[in-house]
C-alpha cells in the first residue's frame, strides 16, 4: 500500500545499514534479496492466476447488477445468490485495487464500476440512509430486521478505494455520506466507539433481559471496531477531514488500549461502557456454549496488529513505539499459542480456562482469511525486527509454504475456506459464499509483493 511506503523505506534502510558491515554480510544480504524477489514473483503469479482470474469477471452479475456470491468448489454458480453488503463491498474493493495493481487488465476497472453502481443504487437505503444488510439477487430487500455497522464500514472502505482508483466523486460522496450517517446514529458520544446492531432507521438496538445469553445483540465488539479502523484509514487517505481524523485516532486508541488485553489478544465483546464480556469464571460447558462471545481469535489478533500499524502510519504518527509494541506483543502471542510449529498455519480458536495460564486450542481448523492476514503481518514484523528471536522471516516463509500446500486450490483456483491438513473436507466445500470472497487474500498478498520487492 502507498501508505506504508515511507515506513517501509525507513525500516529496510535501517536493516541495510546494519547488515553491510562486512563482505560476508553483504553476500548474505544479496542472497536474501534474491530469495525475496523469488517469493514475490511466486506470490504475484498466484494473485493473477490462482485468485483474481477465477473471480473476475466470472462473478459479475450482468443481469441484476453487483456480484454473484456463491460458488461450488470448482467455481460454478450455485444457490439463490443473495447479496450481502460485506461481500458486495469487498468485491468492489478488490477490483478497485486490482485495477491499480494491474492496469493493463481492463476488466478490473469495469467490474469495480459495475459493483459500485449496485452499492449506490441498490444497497444504499434512500429512505433512512445506511447500507442494507441483505438483498436477494434481484436487489429486493431480504433482511428488514435492521442494519449493522460492520457492513457499513465495508461500504465506506470500498467506496473510498474506488474513488482512489477512478476519481469518481460519486464514490467519495457515498463514503462521506455513510461516515456521517454512522456519526449520527451509531457513534457513542459518551463512551466512544460505535454500536454494532442498528434498527433500520439507525437507532442502536439495546440488549434486554429476554435476549439469549449466547447472542451478541446489543454488545459492542472488536470485529466492527477493527474494520471501522480499516475503513476510516482508507477514507482518510483520500479525504483528510478533521472529524474523520479524530474518529480514526479514537478507534486506534480503543483497539490498541481498550479492546486488546495485556496478554496480547483481543477481547471479543463488550457492554456499551466497554466492560468486557467474559465467561472465564464459569464451568467449561458454559464457556463452550458461549464460545462465540469469548475466546482467543488468533486470526483477528494477527490481522489487528497490521491494521493498527496501518492506521498509525496513515495518521502520520512518527516513532509510534506504543502501537508497534502492542502489535508485536499480539503477533508474539499468536506465534507462541496459536501457531502450528510443525506444519505452519494458525489455529482458529483458543481459550484460557480458569486457573490456567496455558492456552487450550478449542478449534483447530485454520480458516483462509487468518492465514492470509498472518502472512502479511509476519513479513511486516520480519522487516521491522530482522534480528528478533521470534525469527519472523523464517515463519513467514513457512506460512507461505503452508498456504501453497494446504490453502490454495491449484486445480480450480482461489483458496479453500479451511486448511486441508485439519479439515480435508474443505476440498469440496463452497469456494465462495456471502462471507468468503477475494478481499483478505488480495490485500495480504499484494502487500507482501510490494514489501518483498522494495530494495531500499
Amino acid at each position: 500500500m502507498k501508505r506504508f511506503a515511507c515506513l517501509s523505506k525507513i525500516i529496510v534502510s535501517a536493516l541495510l545499514f546494519f547488515t553491510i558491515a562486512s563482505h560476508a554480510q553483504t553476500s548474505s544480504l544479496a542472497k536474501n534479496k534474491k530469495e525475496r524477489l523469488k517469493i514475490a514473483s511466486e506470490i504475484d503469479q498466484s494473485v493473477r492466476t490462482k485468485l483474481l482470474n477465477n473471480w473476475y469477471p466470472r462473478s459479475v452479475d450482468s443481469l441484476y447488477g453487483g456480484f454473484l456470491s456463491t460458488f461450488t468448489y470448482d467455481f460454478n454458480p450455485t444457490g439463490p445468490q443473495d447479496k450481502m453488503i460485506v461481500t458486495q463491498a469487498r468485491h468492489v474493493w478488490s477490483n478497485a485495487v486490482a485495477s491499480m495493481l494491474y492496469p493493463k487488465t481492463a476488466h478490473y476497472k469495469s467490474c469495480a464500476k459495475h459493483g459500485f453502481s449496485f452499492l449506490q443504487d441498490v444497497m444504499w437505503d434512500k429512505q433512512h440512509g445506511g447500507f442494507y444488510t441483505l438483498v436477494d439477487r434481484a436487489g429486493k430487500l431480504k433482511d428488514s430486521s435492521g442494519k449493522f455497522t460492520y457492513g457499513n464500514a465495508f461500504g465506506i472502505y470500498a467506496s473510498a478505494a474506488w474513488y482512489k482508483a477512478s476519481g469518481d466523486t460519486n464514490a467519495l460522496n457515498l463514503a462521506k455520506k455513510c461516515f456521517y450517517w454512522l456519526e449520527e446514529h451509531a457513534y457513542d458520544k459518551i463512551h466512544k466507539g460505535y454500536y454494532q446492531h442498528l434498527q433500520m432507521d439507525g437507532t442502536p438496538k439495546k440488549r434486554t433481559a429476554d435476549i439469549p445469553s449466547a447472542s451478541d445483540l446489543g454488545y459492542k465488539d472488536q470485529n466492527t471496531s477493527i474494520h471501522l479502523l480499516e475503513a476510516f484509514a482508507e477514507l482518510y487517505t483520500v479525504w483528510p477531514d478533521q472529524l474523520l481524523e479524530q474518529r480514526l485516532e479514537e478507534m486506534l486508541w480503543l483497539v490498541r488500549d481498550v479492546i486488546t488485553n495485556e496478554k496480547g489478544s483481543l477481547v471479543l465483546f463488550f457492554q456499551p461502557d466497554w466492560t468486557p464480556v467474559s465467561f472465564r469464571d464459569s464451568p467449561e460447558a458454559v464457556i463452550l456454549k458461549h464460545r462465540n462471545l469469548d475466546h482467543v481469535s488468533f486470526g483477528h489478533d494477527i490481522e489487528t496488529a497490521y491494521l493498527m500499524l496501518e492506521a498509525s502510519h496513515v495518521l502520520g504518527l512518527k516513532n509510534d513505539t506504543i502501537t508497534m509494541k502492542v502489535a508485536k506483543r499480539m503477533v508474539d502471542h499468536c506465534l507462541r499459542n496459536g501457531w502450528d510449529k510443525t506444519k505452519g498455519g494458525f489455529y482458529d480458536e483458543g481459550y484460557y480456562f480458569k486457573g490456567s495460564d496455558t492456552i487450550t486450542i478449542i478449534k483447530n481448523s485454520k480458516n483462509w482469511w487468518a492465514q492470509a492476514e498472518a502472512l502479511n503481518t509476519l513479513l511486516l514484523m520480519a522487516d521491522h525486527f530482522p534480528n528478533d528471536t521470534m525469527d519472523y522471516y523464517s515463519k513467514f516463509k513457512q506460512q507461505w509454504q503452508y498456504i501453497q500446500t494446504c490453502m490454495i486450490d491449484h486445480q480450480h483456483g482461489d483458496w479453500y475456506q479451511e486448511g486441508l491438513d485439519t479439515r480435508p473436507e474443505s476440498k469440496t466445500a463452497l469456494k465462495g459464499h456471502i462471507w468468503k470472497a477475494s478481499y483478505h487474500q488480495l490485500r495480504a498478498l499484494a502487500n507482501c509483493v510490494k514489501q518483498l520487492r522494495r530494495s531500499k
